[in-house]
């Protein structure tokens, strides 16, 4: 897992002060619940990712990449899904560094954002069902052990309680850059050949 900053700049919670290593502490915590084993925090400024250039957050990324071995990216979808820029430059950066890896996003249905940004006056972004290439049914007891690491987020956030409550079970996904496979698969369709 890479995350970019620290989320120092959070306004969730009750700490007034020492976010900083709170929530890189929860982020290692609940990371250990979901069975991730390298965790790696930068310190670029939360809330201003967007300025700093892609270029310097692609060799980054890459490093990751190659240090783990890693054969596939799971990021944020376009547009960041709660909206926040920090989130939106976190998926540019992956996919800049994601040359021949294939690239899977975490979204939320339309009709989630949708209820969220008028329940709640959020900027959600969202996605027609259509759009998504897996929907996988999810088992949330792991999931909300690792939300309660995060104290410092989710003690008084009832935007993150009603996005499960919407979601249900379900947890959607779309290829930003699919498997090869897959693309060899989908032209073969297209041409009416058979895959080789």
């Amino acid at each position: 897992m890479l995350c970019f900053t620290h989320g120092e700049a959070s306004t969730l919670g009750p700490f007034a002060s020492g976010l900083r290593e709170i929530r890189e502490g929860e982020l290692r915590e609940a990371a250990g619940q979901l069975g991730v084993g390298r965790v790696e925090v930068l310190d670029l400024p939360d809330g201003a990712l967007s300025a700093v250039p892609l270029a310097d957050l692609v060799p980054t990324v890459r490093q990751a990449v190659d240090a783990v071995g890693a054969d596939l990216l799971l990021v944020f979808d376009e547009g960041g899904v709660t909206g926040h820029a920090d989130h939106h430059r976190a998926t540019e950066a992956a996919l800049g560094a994601s040359e021949g890896l294939p690239v899977l996003a975490w979204g939320l249905p339309a009709s989630v954002s949708e209820a969220l940004n008028a329940e709640f006056d959020t900027g959600f972004v969202g996605r027609d069902e259509r759009e998504f290439d897996v929907v996988l049914s999810v088992d949330r007891v792991v999931q909300r052990r690792a939300i309660d690491c995060h104290r410092s987020q989710s003690t008084d956030n009832p935007v993150l309680w009603r996005r499960l409550e919407l979601l249900g079970d379900a947890e959607s996904l779309r290829w930003l850059r699919p498997r090869r496979s897959q693309v060899r698969a989908a032209v073969a369709v297209a041409t009416g050949m058979k895959e080789a």
